[in-house]
Protein backbone atom coordinates (compact mmCIF):
# COMPACT_ATOMS: atom_id res chain seq x y z
CA UNK A 1 0.00 0.00 0.00
CA UNK A 2 0.83 3.46 -0.52
CA UNK A 3 0.54 6.82 0.47
CA UNK A 4 -0.88 5.64 4.39
CA UNK A 5 -0.14 7.40 7.22
CA UNK A 6 -0.53 6.16 10.99
CA UNK A 7 -1.87 7.50 13.96
CA UNK A 8 1.07 5.69 15.50
CA UNK A 9 3.55 6.44 13.17
CA UNK A 10 6.67 6.35 15.13
CA UNK A 11 5.93 3.38 16.28
CA UNK A 12 5.61 1.71 13.25
CA UNK A 13 8.52 3.41 11.87
CA UNK A 14 10.47 1.45 15.13
CA UNK A 15 13.76 3.33 14.61
CA UNK A 16 14.31 3.89 17.74
CA UNK A 17 15.79 1.52 20.34
CA UNK A 18 13.71 -1.39 21.38
CA UNK A 19 12.74 -0.30 24.47
CA UNK A 20 11.28 3.27 23.18
CA UNK A 21 7.58 2.12 23.26
CA UNK A 22 6.25 0.74 26.53
CA UNK A 23 2.69 0.58 26.22
CA UNK A 24 0.09 -0.87 23.99
CA UNK A 25 -1.02 2.12 21.15
CA UNK A 26 -4.17 3.74 22.58
CA UNK A 27 -7.41 4.59 20.55
CA UNK A 28 -9.13 7.84 20.17
CA UNK A 29 -12.63 7.40 21.71
CA UNK A 30 -15.29 9.46 21.76
CA UNK A 31 -17.89 10.25 24.48
CA UNK A 32 -20.26 7.28 25.33
CA UNK A 33 -22.92 9.41 25.53
CA UNK A 34 -21.92 11.39 22.31
CA UNK A 35 -23.19 10.54 18.92
CA UNK A 36 -21.12 10.78 15.97
CA UNK A 37 -22.29 10.54 12.26
CA UNK A 38 -20.25 9.15 9.50
CA UNK A 39 -21.05 10.21 5.75
CA UNK A 40 -19.78 8.59 2.69
CA UNK A 41 -20.17 8.28 -0.52
CA UNK A 42 -20.93 3.98 -0.20
CA UNK A 43 -21.57 2.60 2.98
CA UNK A 44 -21.42 -1.42 2.30
CA UNK A 45 -23.29 -2.78 5.07
CA UNK A 46 -23.23 -6.58 3.85
CA UNK A 47 -27.12 -6.82 5.58
CA UNK A 48 -29.19 -8.35 3.26
CA UNK A 49 -32.33 -6.14 4.59
CA UNK A 50 -30.20 -2.69 3.71
CA UNK A 51 -27.23 -3.62 1.64
CA UNK A 52 -26.05 0.14 0.96
CA UNK A 53 -26.38 3.49 2.89
CA UNK A 54 -25.13 6.98 2.65
CA UNK A 55 -24.30 7.27 6.72
CA UNK A 56 -24.33 5.36 10.35
CA UNK A 57 -24.57 7.15 13.49
CA UNK A 58 -21.96 5.94 16.51
CA UNK A 59 -22.98 5.78 20.27
CA UNK A 60 -21.35 3.87 23.02
CA UNK A 61 -19.26 1.76 20.54
CA UNK A 62 -22.60 0.44 18.48
CA UNK A 63 -23.99 1.18 15.40
CA UNK A 64 -26.78 3.34 16.01
CA UNK A 65 -28.32 3.80 12.64
CA UNK A 66 -27.90 3.23 8.89
CA UNK A 67 -29.20 4.82 6.05
CA UNK A 68 -29.25 7.72 3.84
CA UNK A 69 -27.36 11.00 5.08
CA UNK A 70 -30.78 12.78 6.01
CA UNK A 71 -32.27 9.68 7.74
CA UNK A 72 -29.12 9.44 9.59
CA UNK A 73 -28.80 13.25 10.55
CA UNK A 74 -32.21 13.64 11.83
CA UNK A 75 -32.13 10.92 14.10
CA UNK A 76 -29.08 11.68 15.12
CA UNK A 77 -30.13 14.89 16.84
CA UNK A 78 -28.42 18.09 16.16
CA UNK A 79 -25.49 18.46 18.58
CA UNK A 80 -23.72 15.03 16.67
CA UNK A 81 -20.77 15.13 15.83
CA UNK A 82 -20.22 14.77 11.84
CA UNK A 83 -17.28 13.32 9.86
CA UNK A 84 -18.10 13.41 6.23
CA UNK A 85 -15.51 10.89 4.84
CA UNK A 86 -16.31 12.35 1.04
CA UNK A 87 -15.66 9.70 -1.76
CA UNK A 88 -14.58 6.76 0.46
CA UNK A 89 -16.74 3.67 0.59
CA UNK A 90 -17.11 2.54 4.15
CA UNK A 91 -17.31 -1.34 5.22
CA UNK A 92 -18.16 -3.54 8.03
CA UNK A 93 -14.49 -4.04 9.93
CA UNK A 94 -11.70 -5.79 8.36
CA UNK A 95 -10.31 -8.64 10.29
CA UNK A 96 -7.37 -10.94 9.25
CA UNK A 97 -8.46 -14.72 10.54
CA UNK A 98 -4.76 -16.16 10.63
CA UNK A 99 -2.11 -13.93 11.73
CA UNK A 100 0.98 -13.80 14.18
CA UNK A 101 1.34 -10.98 16.68
CA UNK A 102 4.60 -11.64 18.55
CA UNK A 103 5.67 -12.59 15.14
CA UNK A 104 4.99 -9.11 12.81
CA UNK A 105 6.34 -7.98 15.75
CA UNK A 106 9.71 -9.14 15.58
CA UNK A 107 9.71 -8.81 11.65
CA UNK A 108 9.36 -5.39 12.32
CA UNK A 109 12.40 -5.45 14.28
CA UNK A 110 14.53 -7.74 12.79
CA UNK A 111 16.35 -7.59 9.65
CA UNK A 112 13.87 -7.64 7.11
CA UNK A 113 14.45 -10.06 4.39
CA UNK A 114 11.03 -9.75 2.04
CA UNK A 115 11.08 -9.79 -1.41
CA UNK A 116 14.97 -10.64 -1.46
CA UNK A 117 15.82 -11.35 -4.99
CA UNK A 118 19.25 -13.17 -4.75
CA UNK A 119 21.05 -14.47 -1.70
CA UNK A 120 24.04 -11.45 -1.99
CA UNK A 121 20.73 -9.26 -1.17
CA UNK A 122 20.08 -11.06 1.86
CA UNK A 123 23.68 -11.09 3.32
CA UNK A 124 24.09 -7.18 2.82
CA UNK A 125 20.78 -6.58 4.78
CA UNK A 126 22.44 -9.03 7.46
CA UNK A 127 25.37 -6.61 7.21
CA UNK A 128 23.93 -3.33 7.94
CA UNK A 129 20.84 -4.67 10.56
CA UNK A 130 18.99 -2.13 12.23
CA UNK A 131 19.97 -2.21 15.85
CA UNK A 132 16.50 -3.34 16.44
CA UNK A 133 17.67 -6.93 15.52
CA UNK A 134 19.67 -7.90 18.10
CA UNK A 135 18.12 -10.46 20.61
CA UNK A 136 21.07 -10.84 23.37
CA UNK A 137 24.55 -11.27 21.33
CA UNK A 138 21.97 -12.54 18.79
CA UNK A 139 21.50 -11.46 15.24
CA UNK A 140 17.67 -11.71 13.88
CA UNK A 141 15.43 -11.45 10.47
CA UNK A 142 12.90 -12.93 8.86
CA UNK A 143 11.46 -12.72 5.33
CA UNK A 144 13.88 -14.94 2.94
CA UNK A 145 12.85 -17.28 0.36
CA UNK A 146 15.26 -19.19 -1.95
CA UNK A 147 12.31 -19.92 -4.70
CA UNK A 148 12.32 -16.02 -5.29
CA UNK A 149 16.55 -16.36 -6.20
CA UNK A 150 17.93 -17.43 -9.39
CA UNK A 151 18.94 -20.82 -8.18
CA UNK A 152 16.42 -21.87 -6.45
CA UNK A 153 18.38 -24.00 -3.50
CA UNK A 154 18.62 -23.72 0.13
CA UNK A 155 21.52 -21.13 1.05
CA UNK A 156 23.84 -22.56 3.87
CA UNK A 157 26.13 -21.50 6.79
CA UNK A 158 29.09 -20.91 4.98
CA UNK A 159 27.78 -17.06 3.76
CA UNK A 160 27.05 -16.45 6.47
CA UNK A 161 30.28 -17.78 8.27
CA UNK A 162 32.13 -15.35 6.11
CA UNK A 163 30.22 -11.93 6.85
CA UNK A 164 29.73 -13.08 10.68
CA UNK A 165 32.06 -16.10 11.74
CA UNK A 166 31.47 -15.47 15.60
CA UNK A 167 28.16 -13.68 15.77
CA UNK A 168 25.46 -15.81 16.06
CA UNK A 169 22.47 -15.54 13.34
CA UNK A 170 19.41 -17.10 13.35
CA UNK A 171 16.90 -16.21 9.82
CA UNK A 172 13.55 -17.23 9.61
CA UNK A 173 12.38 -18.83 6.05
CA UNK A 174 9.29 -16.71 5.04
CA UNK A 175 6.79 -19.16 5.80
CA UNK A 176 8.38 -19.44 9.50
CA UNK A 177 9.09 -23.74 8.57
CA UNK A 178 12.79 -23.11 8.35
CA UNK A 179 15.50 -21.53 9.89
CA UNK A 180 18.98 -20.27 7.90
CA UNK A 181 21.83 -20.24 10.72
CA UNK A 182 25.70 -20.14 10.94
CA UNK A 183 28.29 -21.81 12.52
CA UNK A 184 27.95 -20.16 15.79
CA UNK A 185 24.69 -20.53 16.14
CA UNK A 186 25.22 -24.64 15.36
CA UNK A 187 27.84 -24.31 17.94
CA UNK A 188 25.32 -22.87 20.49
CA UNK A 189 23.13 -25.30 20.16
CA UNK A 190 25.44 -28.54 19.87
CA UNK A 191 24.16 -29.03 16.39
CA UNK A 192 26.86 -31.57 14.60
CA UNK A 193 26.90 -34.25 12.60
CA UNK A 194 26.26 -36.42 14.89
CA UNK A 195 22.84 -34.69 15.89
CA UNK A 196 19.78 -36.38 14.89
CA UNK A 197 17.23 -35.17 12.93
CA UNK A 198 14.51 -35.05 16.03
CA UNK A 199 10.46 -36.34 14.97
CA UNK A 200 8.99 -33.79 12.51
CA UNK A 201 12.18 -31.69 11.64
CA UNK A 202 15.46 -32.54 9.26
CA UNK A 203 18.87 -31.08 9.66
CA UNK A 204 19.65 -30.81 6.11
CA UNK A 205 23.31 -32.01 5.72
CA UNK A 206 25.95 -31.91 2.95
CA UNK A 207 27.64 -34.80 1.24
CA UNK A 208 30.11 -35.79 4.28
CA UNK A 209 26.65 -35.43 6.93
CA UNK A 210 27.36 -32.22 8.30
CA UNK A 211 24.58 -29.71 8.63
CA UNK A 212 24.44 -27.55 6.35
CA UNK A 213 22.93 -24.33 8.49
CA UNK A 214 19.59 -25.11 7.67
CA UNK A 215 16.77 -26.33 9.89
CA UNK A 216 13.27 -27.30 8.54
CA UNK A 217 10.30 -27.14 11.30
CA UNK A 218 10.86 -29.19 14.89
CA UNK A 219 14.85 -29.10 14.17
CA UNK A 220 14.33 -25.25 14.86
CA UNK A 221 13.55 -25.71 18.02
CA UNK A 222 17.22 -26.89 18.89
CA UNK A 223 18.16 -23.04 18.24
CA UNK A 224 15.10 -21.60 19.74
CA UNK A 225 15.96 -23.19 22.85
CA UNK A 226 19.12 -21.23 23.07
CA UNK A 227 18.18 -17.99 21.71
CA UNK A 228 17.79 -15.50 23.82
CA UNK A 229 14.24 -14.31 24.54
CA UNK A 230 13.14 -10.30 23.72
CA UNK A 231 13.44 -8.26 26.76
CA UNK A 232 9.96 -6.99 28.56
CA UNK A 233 10.88 -3.55 26.64
CA UNK A 234 11.71 -5.29 23.37
CA UNK A 235 8.54 -7.73 23.66
CA UNK A 236 6.18 -4.39 24.60
CA UNK A 237 7.35 -2.06 21.87
CA UNK A 238 7.19 -4.94 19.19
CA UNK A 239 3.89 -5.81 19.93
CA UNK A 240 2.93 -2.53 19.58
CA UNK A 241 4.47 -1.74 16.57
CA UNK A 242 2.54 -4.75 15.40
CA UNK A 243 -1.00 -3.77 16.56
CA UNK A 244 -0.40 -0.20 15.06
CA UNK A 245 0.91 -2.18 11.85
CA UNK A 246 -2.82 -3.78 12.12
CA UNK A 247 -5.00 -0.79 12.19
CA UNK A 248 -2.75 1.11 9.47
CA UNK A 249 -4.39 -1.21 7.08
CA UNK A 250 -7.76 -1.03 8.37
CA UNK A 251 -7.87 -4.00 10.68
CA UNK A 252 -10.58 -4.04 13.75
CA UNK A 253 -9.95 -7.39 14.69
CA UNK A 254 -6.94 -10.36 14.45
CA UNK A 255 -7.14 -14.12 14.66
CA UNK A 256 -3.67 -14.40 16.87
CA UNK A 257 -3.23 -18.37 15.67
CA UNK A 258 -0.74 -19.73 18.04
CA UNK A 259 -0.15 -17.06 20.95
CA UNK A 260 2.29 -17.98 23.47
CA UNK A 261 1.44 -17.77 27.07
CA UNK A 262 3.89 -14.46 27.95
CA UNK A 263 2.02 -12.49 25.11
CA UNK A 264 -1.12 -13.68 26.29
CA UNK A 265 -0.50 -12.22 29.47
CA UNK A 266 0.84 -8.98 28.39
CA UNK A 267 -2.59 -8.69 26.06
CA UNK A 268 -4.33 -9.42 29.20
CA UNK A 269 -2.99 -6.56 31.09
CA UNK A 270 -3.27 -4.03 27.95
CA UNK A 271 -6.74 -5.18 27.59
CA UNK A 272 -7.97 -4.58 31.55
CA UNK A 273 -5.88 -1.15 31.25
CA UNK A 274 -8.32 -0.35 27.88
CA UNK A 275 -5.19 -0.21 26.15
CA UNK A 276 -5.82 -2.94 22.96
CA UNK A 277 -7.00 -1.15 19.91
CA UNK A 278 -8.08 -3.45 17.96
CA UNK A 279 -9.77 -7.47 18.94
CA UNK A 280 -7.78 -9.64 19.38
CA UNK A 281 -9.14 -13.30 19.33
CA UNK A 282 -6.47 -15.38 20.10
CA UNK A 283 -5.98 -19.52 19.48
CA UNK A 284 -3.43 -20.88 22.60
CA UNK A 285 -0.43 -22.05 21.59
CA UNK A 286 -1.16 -25.95 21.88
CA UNK A 287 2.17 -26.85 20.62
CA UNK A 288 4.46 -26.07 23.23
CA UNK A 289 4.30 -26.54 27.05
CA UNK A 290 2.27 -23.75 27.18
CA UNK A 291 -0.41 -25.84 26.75
CA UNK A 292 -0.67 -27.37 30.12
CA UNK A 293 -1.66 -23.66 31.17
CA UNK A 294 -4.05 -22.82 29.15
CA UNK A 295 -5.50 -26.36 29.69
CA UNK A 296 -5.88 -25.69 33.04
CA UNK A 297 -7.35 -21.87 33.07
CA UNK A 298 -9.67 -22.44 29.87
CA UNK A 299 -11.23 -19.72 28.28
CA UNK A 300 -10.85 -15.92 28.67
CA UNK A 301 -13.22 -13.21 27.88
CA UNK A 302 -12.10 -9.70 28.35
CA UNK A 303 -13.38 -6.61 26.71
CA UNK A 304 -11.46 -6.17 23.29
CA UNK A 305 -9.63 -10.27 24.15
CA UNK A 306 -11.08 -13.47 23.84
CA UNK A 307 -8.89 -16.74 24.51
CA UNK A 308 -11.95 -19.37 22.48
CA UNK A 309 -9.77 -21.65 20.79
CA UNK A 310 -6.62 -23.31 20.34
CA UNK A 311 -3.91 -23.81 17.28
CA UNK A 312 -2.31 -26.97 16.97
CA UNK A 313 0.48 -27.39 13.86
CA UNK A 314 0.18 -31.32 12.55
CA UNK A 315 2.91 -30.33 9.13
CA UNK A 316 5.19 -28.10 7.85
CA UNK A 317 4.85 -25.76 4.58
CA UNK A 318 5.10 -26.23 0.31
CA UNK A 319 7.89 -23.97 0.12
CA UNK A 320 10.62 -25.66 2.30
CA UNK A 321 8.79 -29.21 1.70
CA UNK A 322 7.49 -29.65 5.15
CA UNK A 323 3.78 -29.79 3.91
CA UNK A 324 2.47 -33.63 4.54
CA UNK A 325 1.73 -35.49 1.75
CA UNK A 326 -0.08 -38.47 0.53
CA UNK A 327 2.58 -39.63 -2.46
CA UNK A 328 6.12 -38.38 -2.88
CA UNK A 329 6.53 -34.54 -3.30
CA UNK A 330 6.86 -34.36 -7.22
CA UNK A 331 10.03 -32.29 -6.88
CA UNK A 332 11.78 -34.51 -4.06
CA UNK A 333 10.39 -38.11 -4.93
CA UNK A 334 12.14 -39.65 -1.87
CA UNK A 335 10.68 -37.02 0.17
CA UNK A 336 6.85 -36.85 1.56
CA UNK A 337 7.20 -33.72 4.19
CA UNK A 338 7.14 -33.96 7.58
CA UNK A 339 4.02 -34.21 10.32
CA UNK A 340 4.87 -32.50 13.52
CA UNK A 341 2.92 -34.36 16.05
CA UNK A 342 2.15 -37.83 15.77
CA UNK A 343 -1.64 -38.92 14.98
CA UNK A 344 -1.84 -40.16 18.29
CA UNK A 345 -0.53 -37.54 19.86
CA UNK A 346 -2.22 -34.40 17.66
CA UNK A 347 -5.76 -36.83 18.88
CA UNK A 348 -4.83 -36.75 22.48
CA UNK A 349 -4.35 -32.74 22.17
CA UNK A 350 -7.88 -32.45 20.03
CA UNK A 351 -9.15 -34.33 22.76
CA UNK A 352 -8.12 -32.24 25.46
CA UNK A 353 -8.60 -29.51 24.04
CA UNK A 354 -12.60 -30.12 23.11
CA UNK A 355 -13.80 -31.42 26.49
CA UNK A 356 -12.02 -28.26 27.95
CA UNK A 357 -14.76 -26.33 25.99
CA UNK A 358 -12.06 -24.79 23.27
CA UNK A 359 -12.60 -24.29 19.27
CA UNK A 360 -9.67 -26.49 17.96
CA UNK A 361 -7.90 -25.15 14.61
CA UNK A 362 -5.41 -26.73 12.80
CA UNK A 363 -2.67 -25.55 10.62
CA UNK A 364 -2.84 -28.31 7.80
CA UNK A 365 -0.91 -27.47 4.24
CA UNK A 366 -0.31 -31.12 2.51
CA UNK A 367 -3.17 -33.27 1.56
CA UNK A 368 -2.24 -36.25 4.00
CA UNK A 369 -2.58 -33.04 6.93
CA UNK A 370 -5.89 -32.53 5.43
CA UNK A 371 -7.33 -35.60 5.98
CA UNK A 372 -5.84 -36.86 9.16
CA UNK A 373 -7.12 -33.51 10.56
CA UNK A 374 -10.62 -34.26 9.12
CA UNK A 375 -10.51 -37.24 10.12
CA UNK A 376 -9.91 -36.62 13.32
CA UNK A 377 -11.98 -33.47 13.81
CA UNK A 378 -15.14 -35.55 13.06
CA UNK A 379 -13.98 -38.49 15.25
CA UNK A 380 -13.19 -36.17 18.23
CA UNK A 381 -15.91 -33.79 17.66
CA UNK A 382 -18.65 -36.80 17.77
CA UNK A 383 -17.48 -37.93 20.73
CA UNK A 384 -16.40 -34.93 22.48
CA UNK A 385 -20.11 -33.13 21.36
CA UNK A 386 -18.33 -30.48 20.57
CA UNK A 387 -19.39 -29.85 16.16
CA UNK A 388 -20.87 -26.51 17.79
CA UNK A 389 -17.13 -25.07 18.14
CA UNK A 390 -16.96 -24.77 14.64
CA UNK A 391 -13.25 -26.41 14.80
CA UNK A 392 -11.42 -24.95 12.27
CA UNK A 393 -8.60 -26.18 9.48
CA UNK A 394 -5.86 -23.51 9.17
CA UNK A 395 -4.53 -22.94 5.67
CA UNK A 396 -6.57 -26.12 4.38
CA UNK A 397 -4.03 -25.79 1.53
CA UNK A 398 -3.72 -28.56 -0.93
CA UNK A 399 -6.68 -31.24 -0.30
CA UNK A 400 -7.95 -34.04 -2.30
CA UNK A 401 -11.28 -33.53 -3.91
CA UNK A 402 -12.68 -35.84 -1.81
CA UNK A 403 -11.86 -33.84 1.01
CA UNK A 404 -12.88 -30.42 -0.17
CA UNK A 405 -16.69 -32.92 -0.39
CA UNK A 406 -15.96 -33.86 3.13
CA UNK A 407 -15.09 -30.20 4.40
CA UNK A 408 -18.35 -29.07 3.32
CA UNK A 409 -20.16 -31.64 5.16
CA UNK A 410 -18.54 -31.09 8.39
CA UNK A 411 -19.79 -27.94 9.73
CA UNK A 412 -15.86 -26.73 10.14
CA UNK A 413 -14.14 -23.49 9.00
CA UNK A 414 -11.48 -23.37 6.16
CA UNK A 415 -9.50 -20.52 7.59
CA UNK A 416 -7.44 -19.81 4.31
CA UNK A 417 -5.40 -16.84 3.02
CA UNK A 418 -5.67 -15.12 -0.51
CA UNK A 419 -2.48 -13.86 -0.81
CA UNK A 420 -0.62 -17.28 0.02
CA UNK A 421 -1.74 -18.48 -3.67
CA UNK A 422 -0.68 -15.44 -5.43
CA UNK A 423 2.93 -15.49 -3.74
CA UNK A 424 3.13 -19.78 -3.89
CA UNK A 425 1.96 -19.68 -7.73
CA UNK A 426 5.59 -19.30 -9.05
CA UNK A 427 6.47 -22.89 -8.05
CA UNK A 428 3.44 -24.78 -6.04
CA UNK A 429 2.86 -27.16 -9.01
CA UNK A 430 6.74 -28.32 -9.48
CA UNK A 431 5.73 -29.31 -6.13
CA UNK A 432 2.43 -30.99 -5.67
CA UNK A 433 2.55 -31.64 -9.79
CA UNK A 434 -0.98 -31.06 -12.25
CA UNK A 435 -3.09 -33.46 -10.42
CA UNK A 436 -2.97 -32.75 -7.00
CA UNK A 437 -3.05 -28.78 -7.56
CA UNK A 438 -6.45 -29.00 -8.78
CA UNK A 439 -7.62 -29.14 -4.76
CA UNK A 440 -4.88 -26.54 -3.90
CA UNK A 441 -6.01 -23.18 -2.68
CA UNK A 442 -9.51 -24.29 -3.87
CA UNK A 443 -11.79 -21.41 -2.66
CA UNK A 444 -14.59 -21.64 -5.04
CA UNK A 445 -14.52 -25.74 -4.78
CA UNK A 446 -14.51 -25.30 -1.06
CA UNK A 447 -17.13 -22.69 -0.99
CA UNK A 448 -19.20 -24.43 -3.82
CA UNK A 449 -18.99 -27.90 -1.13
CA UNK A 450 -20.99 -25.96 1.68
CA UNK A 451 -17.93 -24.59 3.29
CA UNK A 452 -17.34 -21.48 5.41
CA UNK A 453 -14.51 -19.48 4.33
CA UNK A 454 -12.40 -16.86 6.90
CA UNK A 455 -9.50 -14.96 5.19
CA UNK A 456 -6.36 -13.70 6.86
CA UNK A 457 -2.78 -12.96 5.57
CA UNK A 458 -0.78 -15.37 7.94
CA UNK A 459 1.07 -12.27 9.05
CA UNK A 460 4.20 -12.01 9.05
CA UNK A 461 4.91 -15.19 6.24
CA UNK A 462 2.71 -11.90 4.06
CA UNK A 463 2.00 -9.04 5.13
CA UNK A 464 -0.81 -7.63 6.80
CA UNK A 465 -2.29 -5.15 3.97
CA UNK A 466 -5.54 -6.93 3.71
CA UNK A 467 -6.25 -4.91 0.50
CA UNK A 468 -3.66 -6.97 -1.00
CA UNK A 469 -6.24 -10.16 0.22
CA UNK A 470 -8.94 -8.83 -1.42
CA UNK A 471 -7.14 -8.35 -4.39
CA UNK A 472 -5.82 -11.72 -4.46
CA UNK A 473 -9.51 -13.29 -4.05
CA UNK A 474 -10.77 -11.82 -6.43
CA UNK A 475 -7.78 -11.99 -9.18
CA UNK A 476 -5.06 -14.86 -8.42
CA UNK A 477 -2.91 -12.45 -10.20
CA UNK A 478 0.38 -10.79 -8.82
CA UNK A 479 0.51 -6.82 -8.74
CA UNK A 480 1.70 -6.88 -12.35
CA UNK A 481 -1.45 -8.60 -13.29
CA UNK A 482 0.06 -11.90 -14.20
CA UNK A 483 -0.64 -14.31 -15.23
CA UNK A 484 -3.28 -13.04 -17.62
CA UNK A 485 -6.26 -14.77 -16.63
CA UNK A 486 -5.16 -15.61 -13.03
CA UNK A 487 -3.84 -18.45 -11.77
CA UNK A 488 -6.34 -21.55 -11.75
CA UNK A 489 -8.82 -18.61 -12.37
CA UNK A 490 -12.20 -20.81 -11.83
CA UNK A 491 -10.73 -20.58 -8.25
CA UNK A 492 -11.39 -16.80 -8.02
CA UNK A 493 -13.96 -14.71 -5.82
CA UNK A 494 -16.64 -12.06 -6.69
CA UNK A 495 -15.36 -8.87 -5.40
CA UNK A 496 -18.26 -9.19 -2.28
CA UNK A 497 -17.64 -13.31 -1.86
CA UNK A 498 -13.94 -11.77 -1.10
CA UNK A 499 -14.93 -9.21 1.04
CA UNK A 500 -17.33 -11.46 3.20
CA UNK A 501 -14.50 -13.34 3.65
CA UNK A 502 -12.58 -11.32 5.97
CA UNK A 503 -15.80 -9.98 7.67
CA UNK A 504 -18.70 -12.28 7.87
CA UNK A 505 -17.04 -15.70 7.57
CA UNK A 506 -14.10 -14.40 9.82
CA UNK A 507 -16.74 -13.13 12.63
CA UNK A 508 -18.90 -15.98 12.50
CA UNK A 509 -15.46 -18.38 12.95
CA UNK A 510 -15.13 -16.38 16.25
CA UNK A 511 -18.69 -16.71 16.88
CA UNK A 512 -19.26 -12.84 16.65
CA UNK A 513 -21.66 -13.10 13.46
CA UNK A 514 -24.38 -11.44 16.01
CA UNK A 515 -21.92 -8.43 16.97
CA UNK A 516 -19.82 -8.09 13.91
CA UNK A 517 -19.34 -8.67 9.78
CA UNK A 518 -22.23 -6.12 9.12
CA UNK A 519 -23.02 -3.04 9.71
CA UNK A 520 -26.39 -2.80 11.25
CA UNK A 521 -27.70 -0.75 14.18
CA UNK A 522 -27.40 -2.83 17.54
CA UNK A 523 -23.92 -4.30 16.44
CA UNK A 524 -20.71 -3.33 17.03
CA UNK A 525 -19.22 0.15 15.54
CA UNK A 526 -16.28 -1.58 13.80
CA UNK A 527 -15.52 -0.12 10.14
CA UNK A 528 -13.36 0.61 7.85
CA UNK A 529 -13.78 3.79 5.10
CA UNK A 530 -11.32 3.07 2.06
CA UNK A 531 -10.53 5.55 -0.90
CA UNK A 532 -12.10 2.60 -3.68
CA UNK A 533 -14.99 0.37 -3.32
CA UNK A 534 -13.48 -3.31 -3.02
CA UNK A 535 -16.80 -4.52 -4.40
CA UNK A 536 -16.91 -3.23 -7.38
CA UNK A 537 -13.54 -0.88 -8.28
CA UNK A 538 -11.55 -2.70 -11.00
CA UNK A 539 -8.97 -4.67 -8.67
CA UNK A 540 -6.19 -3.22 -9.61
CA UNK A 541 -7.11 -0.41 -7.87
CA UNK A 542 -7.19 -1.99 -4.88
CA UNK A 543 -2.75 -2.49 -4.94
CA UNK A 544 -2.98 1.43 -4.60
CA UNK A 545 -5.83 2.14 -2.57
CA UNK A 546 -5.80 4.24 0.77
CA UNK A 547 -7.23 3.60 4.13
CA UNK A 548 -8.90 6.65 5.19
CA UNK A 549 -10.11 5.78 9.14
CA UNK A 550 -10.42 2.17 11.11
CA UNK A 551 -13.04 2.40 13.62
CA UNK A 552 -13.12 0.40 16.31
CA UNK A 553 -16.06 -0.15 19.61
CA UNK A 554 -16.63 3.55 17.98
CA UNK A 555 -12.83 4.94 18.81
CA UNK A 556 -10.71 5.78 15.71
CA UNK A 557 -7.75 4.10 15.98
CA UNK A 558 -6.02 4.85 12.61
CA UNK A 559 -6.85 8.05 10.20
CA UNK A 560 -5.41 9.18 7.07
CA UNK A 561 -6.77 12.62 7.54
Amino acid sequence: MHGMKSLLGAVLLFACSAGCARHAPEAQPTSSSSTTVYVARRVRTLDAERPMAEALSVRAGKVLAVGTRDEVLASAGADARVVDLGEATVVPGLTDAHGHLAGLGAGLAGVQLESTATRDEVLSRVASAPATAWQGDWLIGRGWDQNDWPEKSFPGRAELDAKLPKTPVALERVDGHALWVNGEALRRAKITKDTPDPAGGRILRDANGEPTGILVDNAMDLVNAVLPSPTEAQHEARLAAALARCAQVGLTSVHDAGMDLRTFRLMQRWDKEGRLPLRVYVMADGQGADRETYLREGPFQGRMLTLRAVKLSLDGALGSRGAALHAPYSDEPSHRGLLLLSPEEYEARVKAFMERGFQVATHAIGDRANTLVLETLLRQAEATGTRHLRHRVEHAQILRLEDIVRMGKSGFVASMQPTHATSDMPWAETRVGPERIQGAYAWRELKKAGTLLAFGSDFPVERPDVLLGLYAARTRQDAEGQPLNGWYPMQRLSGEEALEGFTVGAAQAAFAENERGRLKPGMDADFVALSVDPVEAPPEQLLTAEVKLTVVAGAEVHSAR
